[in-house]
């Protein structure tokens, strides 16, 4: 089971990713697990030594109790310290920013796959739906010939 964030491809250029650790709440565990998570407006930010996920939406578990539960609050990444030093002074240097890019399950456990990026400018997200429509079209065509 994989959840991919759709929108992180689409505006960011991703050049490196990380796998991350994430600590949940047992009914978040079970929402995630039917699928109801949504990354599209989330993102990483390093605060200290420590990373965290920020405004991921976690929707409510069916069977669980909703009182005083927040469905997009601030959740610990579980990352090393010599990733989260090198991730630090990369994001200092430039104009990147971390992206929470897809989760899923590895033992039984799940994983945050983070994104070190840079931010696409609007002619180059334009140019790349261009490329993408043009190639679905030619896979169209080499089906019809077949």
């Amino acid at each position: 089971m994989k959840i991919y964030n759709k929108s992180a491809p689409k505006k960011f250029a991703l050049l490196n990713k990380y796998q991350a650790g994430i600590s949940l709440l047992g009914s978040e565990v079970k929402a995630i697990r039917q699928g109801h998570l949504d990354l599209s407006s989330s993102y990483v930010k390093i605060m200290g030594k420590e990373a965290f996920l920020i405004n991921a939406k976690i929707f409510p578990y069916k069977y669980s109790r909703v009182e005083n539960y927040q469905e997009d609050r601030t959740r610990k990444l579980l990352l090393h310290k010599k990733e989260i030093l090198a991730i630090k002074s990369r994001l200092e240097t430039g104009n990147y920013t971390l992206v929470p890019v897809s989760i899923y399950t590895k033992n039984n456990n799940f994983k945050l796959e983070v994104g070190l990026a840079k931010g696409k400018k609007k002619h180059e997200v334009r140019k790349d739906a261009k490329r993408h429509a043009i190639e679905r079209a030619q896979e169209r065509e080499m089906k019809e010939l077949l």
